[in-house]
């Protein structure tokens, strides 16, 4: 019976497609510590108490990333370099999504409404991370290789979650409300043909790794143009509200250390 955990479970199993898997992850993550650290550095002197929750979160970042590289050496597997299609992140970024990296690599410091762009756009892509690791956590929380980064990665994601729905909250109490709402769907919008995109790409490479069947390949193509519909038809809507969260300052203290993988 084809299901996400058997899909999960058949790219787990192989070391080509575990490799890919996790050189992908990796590169995601270390790529948001990056952005994170320089928008860390960057953020405006109104501001500044938010820098070290920003900086958290590249920290974060940057640990899940060390983890899935982790992940990789303990079963004596080499990182692979990230197919372009395949690149979550960079493809985010192409497409106007959140802040250019060619403005984050400048000394200027960024403006108040630089810093909602970017709480917009880790809304919005803070939900789907959330989202998929809960999935993962669903099906290989007790998975001898991977259980533990599983469970430590998805209860990191639901924490940044919690904190872009705090702090927008209160630039929107602060009057920015408006232009929140207007990132937040242009951001939704983009996101959700991206990661169509970058699951395509992902399942077709994998797809050749494992050796599906054509059958196998058509349904699992139709369930990702399936979800892009939902998306599409109202499903984003889901990336763009705002509420209280019950986790409050969930990005207030150090980033837990990451776990040991022998």
């Amino acid at each position: 019976m084809l299901s996400a955990k058997s899909v999960f479970g058949e790219i787990l199993d192989d070391d080509e497609s575990f490799r890919l898997f996790c050189s992908i992850a990796a590169g995601g993550e270390s790529q948001g510590g990056w952005e994170n650290g320089r928008i860390a550095a960057l953020v405006p002197p109104d501001e500044r108490a938010l820098a070290p929750k920003i900086a958290r979160h590249g920290a974060d970042e940057d640990k899940h990333g060390r983890i899935f590289q982790a992940l990789m050496k303990k079963r004596g597997l080499q990182p692979v370099d990230v197919p372009h299609d395949t690149d979550y992140t960079m493809l985010l970024e192409k497409h106007g999504i959140g802040l250019a990296h060619e403005r984050l690599k400048t000394d200027e410091p960024l403006s108040v409404q630089d810093i909602v762009t970017y709480l917009a756009h880790s809304r919005v892509t803070e939900q789907r991370a959330s989202e998929q690791m809960r999935l993962l956590l669903k099906y290989f929380a007790d998975h001898p290789d991977i259980g533990r980064a599983v469970r430590m990665i998805s209860h990191d994601e639901d924490n940044h979650l919690a904190y872009c729905h705090e702090e927008l909250l209160r630039f929107a109490y602060a009057g920015h409300g408006r232009a929140i709402q207007r990132t937040l769907h242009a951001c939704a919008l983009a996101e959700i043909r991206i990661y169509r995109d970058v699951s395509l790409a992902v399942m077709d490479r994998m797809g050749r790794i494992l050796h599906w069947p054509h059958a196998k390949r058509q349904l699992l193509t139709a369930g990702i143009h399936a979800l892009y519909g939902y998306e599409r038809a109202g499903g984003w809507r889901r990336m763009v509200s705002l509420k209280m969260p019950a986790r409050r300052d969930a990005l207030g203290g150090p980033a837990a250390p990451a776990p040991e993988f022998a």
